[in-house]
């Protein structure tokens, strides 16, 4: 199955032609019927996964999904408090990106300004995603074409671990 996702640029999770669509929810299909046979796969265990939220991002309902996203996977996801906003020159956010690709396998940012999001992404070795489990990004409106065998969130939450899969595993 070809899966885009296989590259670093946070640009990418934005996104989505139809054919990254159908490869996203052919995969999340696959995971929803495991989840059915009670046959999860751990694919991500021991990958360590960083979210990057402010208080006053989105909230606490996007960060919630995202690790209990990667946690079902077998990841280990830690929740970082950024002062990023004050980075100013482009050898700071090199360096932080240099940091992060040590300590992580993927990062996800929420409530982070585009721009920035972008620069880290560039700088990094790893994923590094801008709001993939929040309501606006557009891997959400993905869930309506998955069955109803499970419910919405749980349909969700299987569209975020396609892309986490595809962009990690």
């Amino acid at each position: 199955m070809r899966f885009p996702f296989e590259i670093h640029n946070s640009s990418a999770f934005q996104t989505l032609l139809p054919e990254d669509e159908t490869a996203l929810l052919g995969r999340a299909r696959l995971l929803q019927a495991a989840w059915l046979r009670a046959a999860f796969p751990l694919q991500l265990k021991g990958k360590n996964l960083g979210i990057f939220c402010d208080e006053g991002s989105e909230g606490s309902e996007s960060r919630a999904l995202f690790q209990r996203a990667a946690e079902a996977l077998g990841a280990h996801v830690a929740t970082i408090r950024p002062a990023l906003s004050s980075l100013g020159s482009p050898g700071e956010v090199r360096h932080t990106a240099q940091i992060l690709s040590r300590f992580y396998d993927a990062v996800e940012c929420q409530g982070m300004a585009p721009e920035l999001v972008r620069q880290i992404g560039r700088e990094a070795a790893i994923p590094v995603y801008d709001g993939i489990a929040c309501g606006a990004h557009p891997t959400a409106v993905l869930v309506d074409r998955l069955d109803d065998r499970t419910s919405p969130a749980d349909n969700r939450r299987f569209v975020l671990q396609a892309l986490l899969l595809g962009s990690i595993g």
